[in-house]
């Protein structure tokens, strides 16, 4: 099973569940766990592969994001959790938008930061890139380049020391398997772009966030119960650059009733 981690507050009490992205770990949302555990029950797990989660059973030569959502859905059946919001940054929104797909019912609301939606050209561009020069490059020089490339900025900078630091965790064998997600990763995004959403989500999103803000700017105009928020002078991870911001907005957001 995944390596999780719970903060209850009472057995009747909402629950958060938190999704991290590639390359990360629950470490991720080290300045959400303050502020939402005086209001929910908050799980916070490492995805196959990261953090501490390792050795995972059973072993797959290739993932998918079925592979991947089961996880996750592991702990959540484990811990008896019925229905629960989701926050997810990065590739973890995909992760979501599978569990979203497999099992519609356990999921309230969705926060998604720094989504990811559609296949644009910059996307495609980057996620090639990423496969091509995997064959070339250490695993540590090519996270540390494509960290760069989406955290250019000075202002960039805590989000990017954090996930270099949480990279070195993951083998290299286990980031390969990753990048190879890249087939089925497109096919989720067609998939989830067109489908009705049927839950209210929040799209958060850095206003520097130069590969990803286009297919959220995308995704929430053809999509109702999907809203989105732009923090300006803000990078791809706005849960840790603006975290005080994106703390205020996403809870308000969870804790508004449906009209």
């Amino acid at each position: 099973m995944l390596h999780f981690q719970t903060h209850l507050l009472r057995p009747e009490a909402d629950w958060v569940v938190f999704i991290h992205g590639a390359g990360g770990s629950m470490v991720t949302w080290k300045y959400q766990v303050e502020a939402f555990q005086p209001v929910f029950n908050l799980l916070l797990l490492d995805l196959r592969g990261h953090g501490q989660s390792q050795g995972i059973q059973p072993e797959y030569k290739a993932y998918n994001f079925d592979i991947i959502a089961d996880d996750v859905l592991e702990v959540v059946d484990h811990l008896g959790i019925a229905k629960a919001h989701f926050l997810s940054v990065s590739l973890g929104s995909v992760v979501l938008q599978k569990l979203y797909e497999k099992r519609p019912e356990l999921v309230d609301k969705m926060v998604m930061a720094g989504g990811v939606f559609r296949a644009t050209i910059a996307i495609k561009l980057f996620v090639h890139s990423a496969k091509f020069l995997s064959y070339f490059l250490s695993y540590p020089a090519l996270y540390n380049l494509f960290s760069l490339i989406v955290l250019p900025r000075h202002n960039h900078r805590p989000s990017r020391r954090i996930f270099r630091l949480q990279s070195r965790k993951v083998p290299r064998q286990e980031f390969l398997k990753w990048v190879a997600l890249y087939k089925d990763f497109f096919r989720m995004l067609r998939r989830f772009f067109d489908r009705e959403l049927q839950h209210l989500s929040l799209v958060v999103m850095g206003g520097q966030d130069h590969i990803f803000l286009q297919a959220a700017q995308r995704f929430t105009a053809v999509h109702p119960n999907a809203q989105l928020r732009v923090f300006e002078q803000c990078g791809h991870v706005c849960n840790i650059e603006q975290y005080d911001r994106f703390n205020r907005v996403a809870l308000d957001f969870l804790l508004e009733k449906a009209s």
